[in-house]
């Protein structure tokens, strides 16, 4: 009888942690946050551009840089292999080019997710650093991009045991950056459930150099987009489940020391910068039980929040974009330039919208 008994409590507080975890992860997820609509003038989808545009990065000079086609666990996508965009913000026409890719690379297995560019201040090299995923596997790619043909030459692949789970990247050189990892194991059992589900917050940064790689900043509970500021003294990462961009200031030897978090109310992905202004702008998702259920009947919203100020005492968090999946669904990114917003999603359509 006493074994009973025990077997009886066991079940009993198993099945109340299991329903505690539940009952977080809903929340984390925003699972019963409803999306009122705030559209911004003029907002058009931009054609060829229907499989997703998860990152998108914007030069100075106005050429967009669009990754597409992420194939992500507990995400929809096409049965295509990834490509990657090349558009001309200041083209009326604002017509896409996919980028050629260079005959020694796997294109079948090409799986883009993170991006950034390298410009080289020497001679105006334009690097692309591309987050690949091929065959379940988490590396960088690293392109020059050749406008004259829209084309891509293909120079090496970054990989290392501290990149097993790479999001996004930043560049700060021709071989150097920082990467977040959105997972710290590569197990998909134990990725997928045992991190999210507990809400281990294991996920880091890690800074990559020929001469060294190293984890920079941990503690993240799923540690998604990463920029910086102009000047390059802080870095930008947003950590999704915690709802929060955090601050990071840079130090000599590339190391990041925390400054602060700044709440979002939003799953933020990726973080664009204006160059002259300083705001990040990032691609949310309003309600992450939607994005991962995939129910037609209950489509994922998108949402985009700009920060000003963020280095001050009191930064401005706005609702820039809102729309409950009716239009757009699942957006992840949103890059501003010349009194235009692109904002690209995991895998639907691509906005270009009017600033107000």
């Amino acid at each position: 009888m006493g074994k009973l008994v025990f077997f009886a409590i066991a079940v009993a507080v198993l099945s109340a942690l299991i329903g505690e975890r539940i009952v977080n992860f809903r929340r984390r997820l925003l699972a019963s946050r409803e999306v009122v609509q705030n559209h911004l003038p003029n907002c058009v989808p931009v054609k060829h551009l229907e499989n997703g545009s998860e990152d998108i990065t914007i030069l100075g000079n106005g050429l967009a840089f669009i990754s597409s086609g992420l194939k992500y666990p507990g995400l929809q996508s096409a049965d295509l292999p990834g490509k990657i965009f090349c558009l001309d913000m200041q083209d009326p026409r604002m017509k896409p080019v996919e980028l050629r890719m260079p005959r020694n690379f796997d294109v079948e297995w090409f799986n883009p997710h993170g991006i950034s560019v390298y410009v080289d201040p020497s001679d105006d090299t334009i690097y692309l650093f591309v987050v690949n995923h091929p065959h379940h596997n988490s590396q960088i790619e690293l392109f020059t991009f050749v406008e004259e043909d829209f084309s891509l030459v293909h120079l090496k692949t970054f990989a290392h045991e501290l990149l097993g789970s790479v999001n996004d990247i930043f560049a700060t050189g021709v071989d150097t950056f920082y990467a977040t990892n959105d997972h710290y194991y590569t197990n998909e059992i134990m990725n997928g459930y045992l991190e999210y589900f507990l809400a281990l917050p294991w996920t880091n940064v890690v800074y990559y150099s020929p001469q060294e790689v190293k984890v920079v900043s941990e503690g993240y509970y799923l540690a998604n987009g990463i920029n910086s500021s102009p000047d390059k003294r802080h870095i930008y990462v947003s950590d999704f489940f915690d709802q929060n961009v955090h601050v990071l200031e840079r130090k000599e030897d590339n190391t990041l020391v925390s400054v602060k978090a700044v709440a979002l109310g939003s799953l933020c992905d990726n973080i664009e910068v204006d160059p002259e202004t300083g705001d990040l702008w990032l691609g949310c998702h309003p309600n992450g039980w939607r994005l991962f259920m995939s129910d037609p009947k209950f489509p994922a919203g998108s949402e985009v929040i700009r920060v000003q100020n963020i280095l001050s005492d009191k930064p401005v968090v706005t609702q820039e974009f809102a729309d409950n999946g009716e239009v757009l669904i699942g957006s992840t990114v949103a890059a501003p330039y010349g009194g235009k917003l692109l904002i690209g999603t995991a895998y639907h359509k691509t906005f270009c919208c009017d600033l107000k």
